[in-house]
């Protein structure tokens, strides 16, 4: 992978949580931030959530030890030089990002590649007038990557095919899970997804089917318990004697029946209030940072049980082969 180099661009949550999954794979990453007192609070707050990482048991390394690969650049082009990929992070403003592509494109080394965490922005809308377009690409992460590994890889119509090749073995080294979108669509994969169920879930809601901690344990001690492990199809596939023809057969007419009474929810500021105020009554506005630190702690936990369980299983196939 060349020089094993790497820059995080954009030193926010999702900079720093990139930061740590390249650090903690052994790549040098260099991170920046135009905002001075943004970059100046990076290696000290990535330290921190190392630390944490270190307790569950999900590092193995001394926590300095990866903190030392790490540097802060206080401009773009010390950043970004002679590095192999760029994790963009900034705003979701198209012309910001065109902005900053064209600078990218024009600083870094011509086999760089450029990858956005864009949520929802296709590349096409910030690379078209590029020279080096063809090595630009989201590279789209669940919040935040150092807990969660998916990562969705999808190219503009341009995008070169080796492009996705190497981001693939790249975010692999770094030890993600990369899937790749064949085709630009809004949103990509994860976030249209989630948008349907929550859109089904605050249609209910906003209806008066069920209050917003219902709908929520509906996911948390139904649904999320056999998601946290496989997907819908696989899902489906396990649901019924005869795999997924048989479950069409079965439950096909129920979900078209769905469709047709469903209502999307308009976002209406009234509804919007309503659960916000329920929300409040369980979580105080101030606590949100308090139970985000609680929610990272929870996947760290999972994280480090899904690890124990694979390596109980790789030893128990090791014993079976003696």
């Amino acid at each position: 992978m060349g020089s094993n180099r790497v820059a995080v661009v954009g030193a926010g949550r999702i900079g720093r949580a990139w930061a740590i999954v390249f650090a903690r794979a052994g790549f040098d990453v260099r991170l920046h931030d135009a905002d001075n007192a943004m970059l100046d609070g990076a290696i000290p707050s990535i330290r921190e959530s190392l630390l944490d990482l270190r307790e569950y048991g999900l590092i193995e390394e001394p926590v300095e030890q990866i903190v030392a690969r790490l540097s802060a650049c206080g401009k773009l082009g010390d950043a970004v030089r002679d590095v192999d990929l760029v994790q963009e992070n900034i705003a979701e403003i198209v012309e910001v990002k065109r902005t900053l592509f064209a600078e990218l494109d024009a600083l870094t080394r011509a086999d760089t590649l450029l990858a956005s965490s864009t949520s929802g922005l296709p590349a096409s809308t910030f690379t078209e007038e590029l020279a080096g377009r063809a090595r630009c690409l989201v590279a789209h992460p669940v919040n935040p990557p150092s807990l969660v590994p998916l990562v969705e890889l999808c190219g503009a119509p341009w995008t070169a095919p080796a492009t996705i090749e190497r981001a693939r073995a790249i975010y692999e080294a770094a030890g993600q899970q990369p899937v790749t979108v064949t085709r630009e669509i809004p949103g990509f994969l994860l976030n249209r997804l989630q948008g349907v169920l929550l859109d089904e879930a605050l249609s209910l809601y906003a209806r008066g089917y069920a209050s917003a901690a219902d709908l929520d344990t509906v996911m948390r001690d139904g649904l999320g318990l056999r998601w946290s492990f496989m997907g819908p199809f696989e899902t489906i596939d396990l649901n019924a004697p005869g795999g997924i023809p048989d479950y069409a057969t079965r439950y096909g007419a129920m979900y078209r029946s769905f469709a047709k009474d469903s209502v999307p929810f308009d976002w209406a500021p009234d509804s919007v209030a309503r659960l916000d105020a329920e929300r409040r009554e369980v979580l105080p506005r101030d606590e949100i940072e308090n139970r985000s630190r609680w929610r990272d702690r929870r996947l760290m936990a999972l994280l480090a049980q899904r690890r124990a369980e694979a390596k109980a299983a790789m030893a128990s196939t090791a014993q079976a082969d003696e």
